[in-house]
């Protein structure tokens, strides 16, 4: 961790796990190692960056203003999958804001992670930037050897990649925006709208709708006033084509719950027994598809709150392809 902590500090990028996805990290007050970050990833400049920080006591440093609501979200679900998005501080530059007026910031909940970052922080980092460790709009890793694979060849010498094993949660926090009077889910994740009106007793404003069109529920999430990582309407895409919520065909890759069974000549890539464990499986599930040299995939979306509202987000944004 200390050698690690040691790169980053020396303006150079390390890739680590979370419980969500593994993240590209760089010194979020180095311009130039984050300009790095958007160059390995292909990514946009202007589409924002979180920091990750140690513990939610390194909130100040990068919040201008902060709700009593979202200090009550932070004690209850940080280490957690959850990103809040807050008015920035004179610290947050327009290079990891996207020139936008507010910062997004989250403690992850991962030993790993959080000892980089501790050890980060003793060296005068006051915290890491870090999108999800692939190139933009594709599948995000949550393997250290999807890292690899997919970003190998855009990588330094010094740069480093961790290796923590598979991550557990498997899709990327929810992002909520807490610069109005109440909160605002602007992504979905693990953290589910229930849970945040529970922990702050106030209603949730939910930015997406589902939309039967005939063939299947859609999933719908607009958000135009405020840049958020993952909120393009093309996103999370394997290079095979994504079709959701129809019946699978010969040759054809398929993903559905364990119940569902498979139909002679598809490959079945995924059948995953409950919605968590979907969630775990689904990127890797996608990639294998791309391994496999698949054109077509199918997955039948699950159904339910919490964790499958998040999954059928990231699922409508691959069916768009990149």
């Amino acid at each position: 961790m200390a050698d690690a902590a040691a790169r980053l500090l020396a303006g150079n990028l390390v890739a680590f796990p979370t419980e969500t996805v593994y993240g590209l990290g760089a010194d979020a007050c180095n311009g130039q190692a984050v300009k790095r970050i958007y160059e390995v990833k292909g990514r946009p400049t202007d589409h924002p960056l979180i920091v990750h920080i140690a513990s939610m006591d390194s909130m100040r440093d990068w919040a201008g203003d902060i709700n009593e609501y979202a200090i009550a979200l932070a004690r209850e679900f940080w280490p957690g999958p959850m990103t809040l998005i807050v008015k920035r501080s004179e610290l947050a530059a327009d290079f990891i804001t996207g020139g936008q007026d507010t910062v997004g910031i989250r403690v992850p909940d991962h030993a790993l992670a959080l000892g980089l970052l501790e050890d980060a922080q003793k060296m005068g980092i006051k915290g890491i930037a870090a999108p999800s460790a692939n190139r933009f709009g594709q599948v995000s890793p949550t393997t250290a050897a999807a890292v690899i694979e997919e970003l190998g060849e855009y990588l330094h010498a010094d740069d480093l990649v961790l290796d923590g094993g598979a991550c557990t949660v498997g899709v990327e926090s929810t992002i909520i925006d807490c610069t109005g009077d109440i909160p605002r889910i602007l992504r979905p994740g693990a953290i589910s709208d229930e849970m945040i009106a529970h922990s702050t007793g106030l209603e949730v404003i939910r930015t997406y709708r589902f939309i039967d069109d005939g063939a299947g529920i859609v999933w719908i999430n607009k958000v135009e006033d405020v840049r958020v990582s993952g909120s393009l309407e093309n996103h999370y895409s394997p290079a095979a084509k994504v079709y959701l919520d129809q019946p699978p065909q010969s040759g054809q890759g398929f993903i559905a719950l364990a119940d569902i069974p498979t139909p002679d000549g598809v490959i079945r890539l995924a059948a995953p027994s409950n919605n968590e464990e979907f969630a775990r499986m689904l990127y890797v599930a996608l990639r294998e598809a791309d391994l496999q040299g698949l054109s077509e995939v199918v997955v039948m979306q699950p159904i339910g709150p919490g964790i499958a509202v998040a999954i059928c987000d990231r699922l409508v944004r691959a069916a768009n392809g990149r």
